[in-house]
Protein backbone atom coordinates (compact mmCIF):
# COMPACT_ATOMS: atom_id res chain seq x y z
CA UNK A 1 0.00 0.00 0.00
CA UNK A 2 1.36 3.33 -0.92
CA UNK A 3 1.12 5.76 1.85
CA UNK A 4 3.56 8.19 0.54
CA UNK A 5 0.30 10.66 -0.79
CA UNK A 6 0.34 13.95 1.24
CA UNK A 7 -1.11 14.20 4.54
CA UNK A 8 -4.10 17.32 4.21
CA UNK A 9 -5.09 19.13 7.11
CA UNK A 10 -8.86 19.71 5.98
CA UNK A 11 -11.82 17.69 5.28
CA UNK A 12 -11.77 18.17 1.65
CA UNK A 13 -11.35 15.47 -0.18
CA UNK A 14 -8.52 14.67 -2.57
CA UNK A 15 -8.40 13.11 -6.11
CA UNK A 16 -4.94 11.64 -7.27
CA UNK A 17 -3.51 12.88 -10.79
CA UNK A 18 -0.60 12.45 -12.64
CA UNK A 19 2.80 13.59 -11.57
CA UNK A 20 1.62 13.22 -8.52
CA UNK A 21 -0.57 16.02 -8.37
CA UNK A 22 -3.80 16.09 -6.53
CA UNK A 23 -7.28 17.67 -6.78
CA UNK A 24 -10.18 18.46 -4.80
CA UNK A 25 -13.25 17.13 -5.59
CA UNK A 26 -17.00 17.29 -4.80
CA UNK A 27 -18.39 15.44 -1.81
CA UNK A 28 -22.19 13.76 -2.26
CA UNK A 29 -24.69 14.88 0.16
CA UNK A 30 -25.81 12.53 1.79
CA UNK A 31 -27.35 14.28 5.09
CA UNK A 32 -27.52 11.22 7.44
CA UNK A 33 -25.45 9.49 9.52
CA UNK A 34 -23.54 6.11 7.87
CA UNK A 35 -21.83 2.85 8.86
CA UNK A 36 -18.32 1.54 7.43
CA UNK A 37 -19.08 -2.06 8.35
CA UNK A 38 -15.41 -3.15 7.19
CA UNK A 39 -12.42 -1.16 7.91
CA UNK A 40 -8.77 -2.01 8.76
CA UNK A 41 -8.60 1.37 11.03
CA UNK A 42 -4.89 0.08 12.53
CA UNK A 43 -3.54 -0.21 8.88
CA UNK A 44 -3.84 3.42 8.12
CA UNK A 45 -1.09 5.63 8.03
CA UNK A 46 -2.70 7.86 11.08
CA UNK A 47 -5.72 6.00 12.09
CA UNK A 48 -6.95 9.08 14.09
CA UNK A 49 -7.13 11.94 11.37
CA UNK A 50 -9.13 8.99 9.29
CA UNK A 51 -11.40 8.41 11.88
CA UNK A 52 -11.77 12.50 12.68
CA UNK A 53 -12.48 12.44 8.49
CA UNK A 54 -14.79 10.53 8.72
CA UNK A 55 -16.71 12.15 12.10
CA UNK A 56 -16.87 15.39 10.25
CA UNK A 57 -18.38 13.35 7.01
CA UNK A 58 -21.05 11.48 9.17
CA UNK A 59 -19.44 7.76 9.18
CA UNK A 60 -20.32 7.69 12.66
CA UNK A 61 -20.18 4.09 13.21
CA UNK A 62 -17.37 1.95 12.37
CA UNK A 63 -16.44 -1.65 12.46
CA UNK A 64 -12.81 -2.74 12.63
CA UNK A 65 -11.53 -6.01 11.23
CA UNK A 66 -8.28 -7.10 12.84
CA UNK A 67 -6.59 -10.47 12.74
CA UNK A 68 -5.62 -12.48 15.01
CA UNK A 69 -2.23 -13.76 13.21
CA UNK A 70 -1.29 -10.23 12.62
CA UNK A 71 -2.33 -7.17 14.05
CA UNK A 72 -5.31 -7.45 16.97
CA UNK A 73 -2.81 -6.99 19.52
CA UNK A 74 -2.14 -3.26 17.54
CA UNK A 75 -6.17 -2.94 17.16
CA UNK A 76 -7.00 -3.84 20.84
CA UNK A 77 -4.71 -1.62 22.49
CA UNK A 78 -4.86 1.55 20.59
CA UNK A 79 -7.93 1.74 19.39
CA UNK A 80 -9.04 4.01 22.13
CA UNK A 81 -6.33 6.18 21.75
CA UNK A 82 -7.69 6.76 18.10
CA UNK A 83 -10.84 7.45 19.10
CA UNK A 84 -10.60 10.07 21.45
CA UNK A 85 -7.67 11.43 19.52
CA UNK A 86 -10.35 11.57 16.74
CA UNK A 87 -13.03 14.13 18.37
CA UNK A 88 -10.14 17.48 18.67
CA UNK A 89 -8.55 16.48 15.59
CA UNK A 90 -12.12 16.91 13.77
CA UNK A 91 -12.69 19.86 15.05
CA UNK A 92 -8.92 21.16 13.40
CA UNK A 93 -10.24 19.73 10.25
CA UNK A 94 -13.38 21.78 10.47
CA UNK A 95 -11.57 24.84 11.25
CA UNK A 96 -9.43 24.65 8.74
CA UNK A 97 -11.93 23.94 5.83
CA UNK A 98 -13.78 26.78 6.99
CA UNK A 99 -10.97 28.82 6.60
CA UNK A 100 -10.13 28.59 3.32
CA UNK A 101 -10.87 30.99 0.71
CA UNK A 102 -14.03 30.74 -1.39
CA UNK A 103 -11.87 30.79 -4.69
CA UNK A 104 -13.47 27.74 -5.88
CA UNK A 105 -16.70 26.26 -5.92
CA UNK A 106 -15.83 22.83 -4.79
CA UNK A 107 -14.78 24.66 -2.01
CA UNK A 108 -17.86 26.80 -1.17
CA UNK A 109 -20.28 23.51 -1.75
CA UNK A 110 -17.96 21.51 0.98
CA UNK A 111 -17.90 24.16 3.31
CA UNK A 112 -21.84 24.26 3.37
CA UNK A 113 -22.46 20.11 3.67
CA UNK A 114 -19.86 21.18 6.69
CA UNK A 115 -21.52 23.80 7.94
CA UNK A 116 -24.95 21.49 8.16
CA UNK A 117 -22.88 18.58 9.62
CA UNK A 118 -21.64 20.26 12.30
CA UNK A 119 -25.46 21.70 13.00
CA UNK A 120 -26.63 18.67 14.18
CA UNK A 121 -26.40 18.08 17.97
CA UNK A 122 -24.03 15.33 18.89
CA UNK A 123 -22.01 15.46 15.56
CA UNK A 124 -18.59 15.87 17.69
CA UNK A 125 -19.46 12.82 20.41
CA UNK A 126 -16.73 10.53 18.40
CA UNK A 127 -16.85 7.69 15.94
CA UNK A 128 -18.66 4.63 17.27
CA UNK A 129 -16.46 1.31 17.22
CA UNK A 130 -16.96 -2.21 17.25
CA UNK A 131 -14.67 -4.94 16.38
CA UNK A 132 -14.38 -7.87 14.35
CA UNK A 133 -11.56 -10.50 14.59
CA UNK A 134 -10.53 -13.74 13.02
CA UNK A 135 -7.80 -15.56 11.16
CA UNK A 136 -8.22 -14.49 7.03
CA UNK A 137 -7.89 -17.34 4.83
CA UNK A 138 -4.35 -15.91 3.73
CA UNK A 139 -2.97 -16.89 7.68
CA UNK A 140 -4.70 -19.95 7.68
CA UNK A 141 -1.61 -21.71 8.07
CA UNK A 142 -0.76 -20.12 11.23
CA UNK A 143 -4.13 -20.57 12.81
CA UNK A 144 -2.06 -23.41 15.82
CA UNK A 145 -3.31 -24.12 18.94
CA UNK A 146 -2.12 -20.98 20.52
CA UNK A 147 -3.69 -18.81 17.80
CA UNK A 148 -7.31 -20.54 18.34
CA UNK A 149 -7.14 -20.06 22.20
CA UNK A 150 -6.11 -16.25 21.71
CA UNK A 151 -9.15 -15.75 19.49
CA UNK A 152 -11.41 -17.19 22.03
CA UNK A 153 -10.21 -14.97 24.70
CA UNK A 154 -10.42 -11.86 22.51
CA UNK A 155 -13.92 -12.65 21.37
CA UNK A 156 -15.16 -12.19 25.34
CA UNK A 157 -13.91 -8.23 24.81
CA UNK A 158 -17.09 -6.35 24.92
CA UNK A 159 -16.13 -4.95 21.67
CA UNK A 160 -16.03 -7.03 19.86
CA UNK A 161 -18.77 -7.57 17.29
CA UNK A 162 -18.13 -10.54 14.77
CA UNK A 163 -15.83 -12.86 13.85
CA UNK A 164 -14.24 -12.35 10.68
CA UNK A 165 -12.69 -11.73 8.31
CA UNK A 166 -12.86 -15.48 7.27
CA UNK A 167 -13.20 -17.28 4.90
CA UNK A 168 -11.51 -18.88 1.65
CA UNK A 169 -9.37 -17.15 -0.96
CA UNK A 170 -8.90 -19.35 -3.56
CA UNK A 171 -7.52 -16.83 -5.90
CA UNK A 172 -3.61 -15.96 -3.77
CA UNK A 173 -4.19 -19.55 -2.23
CA UNK A 174 -1.63 -18.09 0.59
CA UNK A 175 -2.43 -20.58 2.65
CA UNK A 176 -2.75 -24.55 1.45
CA UNK A 177 -7.09 -25.19 0.33
CA UNK A 178 -7.50 -28.10 3.01
CA UNK A 179 -5.93 -25.69 5.83
CA UNK A 180 -8.30 -22.88 4.98
CA UNK A 181 -11.51 -25.21 5.04
CA UNK A 182 -10.50 -26.99 8.46
CA UNK A 183 -9.59 -23.15 9.97
CA UNK A 184 -13.14 -21.35 8.35
CA UNK A 185 -14.95 -24.57 9.98
CA UNK A 186 -13.70 -23.63 13.37
CA UNK A 187 -14.25 -20.48 13.07
CA UNK A 188 -17.91 -21.27 11.99
CA UNK A 189 -18.35 -23.29 15.04
CA UNK A 190 -16.71 -20.34 17.36
CA UNK A 191 -19.68 -18.24 15.92
CA UNK A 192 -22.30 -21.02 16.84
CA UNK A 193 -20.06 -21.33 20.73
CA UNK A 194 -19.77 -17.33 21.60
CA UNK A 195 -23.53 -16.53 19.72
CA UNK A 196 -21.88 -13.84 17.06
CA UNK A 197 -21.90 -13.02 13.48
CA UNK A 198 -19.21 -13.49 10.62
CA UNK A 199 -17.94 -11.87 8.78
CA UNK A 200 -16.78 -13.26 5.27
CA UNK A 201 -13.85 -13.00 2.59
CA UNK A 202 -14.63 -15.18 -0.34
CA UNK A 203 -13.16 -14.68 -2.90
CA UNK A 204 -13.29 -17.87 -6.26
CA UNK A 205 -14.63 -19.75 -3.79
CA UNK A 206 -18.39 -19.19 -3.06
CA UNK A 207 -19.79 -22.12 -3.80
CA UNK A 208 -17.29 -23.78 -1.99
CA UNK A 209 -17.66 -22.08 0.80
CA UNK A 210 -21.54 -21.75 0.78
CA UNK A 211 -21.31 -25.68 1.41
CA UNK A 212 -19.53 -25.70 4.12
CA UNK A 213 -21.52 -22.98 5.68
CA UNK A 214 -24.87 -25.65 5.33
CA UNK A 215 -23.14 -28.25 6.51
CA UNK A 216 -21.89 -26.25 9.64
CA UNK A 217 -24.82 -24.35 9.72
CA UNK A 218 -25.54 -20.20 9.40
CA UNK A 219 -24.58 -18.58 12.51
CA UNK A 220 -28.00 -17.69 14.18
CA UNK A 221 -26.46 -14.43 14.94
CA UNK A 222 -25.99 -13.21 11.39
CA UNK A 223 -23.47 -14.03 8.10
CA UNK A 224 -22.27 -10.57 6.12
CA UNK A 225 -20.95 -10.95 2.31
CA UNK A 226 -17.89 -8.47 2.95
CA UNK A 227 -17.31 -6.54 -0.12
CA UNK A 228 -19.12 -7.96 -2.20
CA UNK A 229 -18.40 -7.74 -6.03
CA UNK A 230 -19.82 -10.39 -8.41
CA UNK A 231 -23.15 -10.68 -10.07
CA UNK A 232 -26.52 -11.30 -8.72
CA UNK A 233 -26.61 -15.39 -9.76
CA UNK A 234 -23.80 -15.73 -7.36
CA UNK A 235 -25.43 -13.66 -4.53
CA UNK A 236 -28.96 -15.31 -4.88
CA UNK A 237 -28.54 -18.39 -2.97
CA UNK A 238 -26.76 -15.92 0.23
CA UNK A 239 -30.09 -14.37 -0.03
CA UNK A 240 -32.15 -17.22 0.47
CA UNK A 241 -30.34 -17.42 4.26
CA UNK A 242 -31.24 -13.88 4.40
CA UNK A 243 -27.32 -13.02 4.49
CA UNK A 244 -26.14 -9.57 4.91
CA UNK A 245 -24.48 -8.11 1.63
CA UNK A 246 -22.06 -4.80 2.43
CA UNK A 247 -20.85 -2.91 -0.87
CA UNK A 248 -17.62 -1.08 -0.84
CA UNK A 249 -15.73 0.42 -3.87
CA UNK A 250 -16.08 -2.15 -6.46
CA UNK A 251 -20.30 -0.61 -6.43
CA UNK A 252 -18.50 2.10 -8.02
CA UNK A 253 -16.55 0.91 -10.81
CA UNK A 254 -17.71 2.32 -14.03
CA UNK A 255 -17.49 -1.36 -15.47
CA UNK A 256 -19.49 -2.96 -12.45
CA UNK A 257 -22.87 -2.90 -13.87
CA UNK A 258 -23.31 -6.48 -13.02
CA UNK A 259 -23.03 -5.64 -9.25
CA UNK A 260 -24.91 -2.56 -9.35
CA UNK A 261 -27.61 -5.14 -10.41
CA UNK A 262 -26.89 -7.36 -7.95
CA UNK A 263 -27.46 -4.62 -5.21
CA UNK A 264 -30.93 -4.38 -6.55
CA UNK A 265 -31.74 -7.88 -5.47
CA UNK A 266 -30.40 -7.47 -1.58
CA UNK A 267 -33.39 -6.74 0.63
CA UNK A 268 -33.10 -2.88 1.86
CA UNK A 269 -32.95 -4.82 5.54
CA UNK A 270 -29.98 -6.76 4.52
CA UNK A 271 -27.72 -4.12 3.03
CA UNK A 272 -24.50 -2.27 4.41
CA UNK A 273 -21.96 0.08 3.07
CA UNK A 274 -18.33 -0.32 3.64
CA UNK A 275 -14.40 0.79 2.70
CA UNK A 276 -12.60 -2.19 3.07
CA UNK A 277 -9.97 0.95 4.15
CA UNK A 278 -7.04 1.12 3.31
CA UNK A 279 -7.99 -0.46 0.43
CA UNK A 280 -10.53 -0.31 -2.48
CA UNK A 281 -11.40 2.99 -2.55
CA UNK A 282 -14.74 4.51 -4.89
CA UNK A 283 -14.68 6.15 -7.64
CA UNK A 284 -13.50 9.30 -7.96
CA UNK A 285 -11.06 8.41 -5.21
CA UNK A 286 -9.05 5.66 -6.75
CA UNK A 287 -5.57 5.50 -6.28
CA UNK A 288 -5.55 7.29 -2.69
CA UNK A 289 -5.40 5.19 0.51
CA UNK A 290 -9.20 4.71 0.93
CA UNK A 291 -10.48 5.79 4.45
CA UNK A 292 -13.81 5.13 6.48
CA UNK A 293 -14.90 8.55 5.39
CA UNK A 294 -15.05 7.39 1.70
CA UNK A 295 -18.07 5.48 2.53
CA UNK A 296 -20.27 8.42 1.69
CA UNK A 297 -19.61 7.85 -2.15
CA UNK A 298 -20.10 4.77 -2.13
CA UNK A 299 -23.43 5.27 0.10
CA UNK A 300 -24.09 7.97 -2.66
CA UNK A 301 -23.99 5.39 -5.84
CA UNK A 302 -26.04 2.81 -3.64
CA UNK A 303 -29.24 4.87 -3.30
CA UNK A 304 -29.29 6.24 -7.20
CA UNK A 305 -28.60 2.74 -8.15
CA UNK A 306 -31.42 1.63 -6.18
CA UNK A 307 -33.55 4.52 -7.65
CA UNK A 308 -33.43 7.07 -4.17
CA UNK A 309 -32.61 10.33 -5.50
CA UNK A 310 -35.08 12.36 -3.27
CA UNK A 311 -34.23 13.46 -0.20
CA UNK A 312 -36.76 11.34 1.73
CA UNK A 313 -35.98 8.73 0.13
CA UNK A 314 -32.57 8.82 0.38
CA UNK A 315 -33.01 9.41 4.44
CA UNK A 316 -35.35 6.49 4.32
CA UNK A 317 -32.65 4.35 2.97
CA UNK A 318 -29.56 5.96 5.31
CA UNK A 319 -31.43 5.21 8.14
CA UNK A 320 -32.13 1.60 7.37
CA UNK A 321 -28.74 1.19 6.99
CA UNK A 322 -27.66 2.21 9.84
CA UNK A 323 -30.34 0.19 11.31
CA UNK A 324 -28.65 -3.20 9.61
CA UNK A 325 -25.25 -2.21 10.48
CA UNK A 326 -26.40 -1.72 14.13
CA UNK A 327 -28.62 -4.15 14.38
CA UNK A 328 -25.73 -6.46 13.46
CA UNK A 329 -22.75 -5.44 14.53
CA UNK A 330 -23.60 -3.00 17.60
CA UNK A 331 -25.81 -5.43 19.68
CA UNK A 332 -24.64 -7.84 22.93
CA UNK A 333 -24.58 -11.55 21.73
CA UNK A 334 -27.07 -13.85 22.02
CA UNK A 335 -28.74 -15.59 24.86
CA UNK A 336 -25.78 -17.12 26.28
CA UNK A 337 -23.69 -14.28 26.08
CA UNK A 338 -20.29 -14.67 25.03
CA UNK A 339 -18.88 -17.50 27.63
CA UNK A 340 -19.18 -20.59 25.51
CA UNK A 341 -20.81 -23.65 27.08
CA UNK A 342 -18.58 -26.14 29.26
CA UNK A 343 -17.96 -29.27 28.27
CA UNK A 344 -20.56 -31.70 30.06
CA UNK A 345 -19.26 -35.73 31.01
Amino acid sequence: MDYTEPTFSDALFYQKRKHGKYRVVAAPTIGAAIADTHAHIQMLPDPALFLAKALVWGVDFVCDICDVCEDADTAFENLSSYQADAIPLAHDLVASTLSLSDDDPVIVQTKEQIRERISIAGWDDGVRIRIAVGCHPHNAKDFDGEAQSRLKALLSDARVCAIGEIGLDYHYDFSPRPVQIEVFRAQIRMAHEFGLPISLHIREAHDEAFRILVEEGFPKAGVLLHCFNLDAETLEPWLEHDCFVAFGGPLTFKASDYVREAARLVPTNRLLTETDAPYMAPEPMRGVVCGPQHTVYTADVLARTLGCETPDDRAALFGQLMENAKGLLDRAPLEWQRTPAKDTE
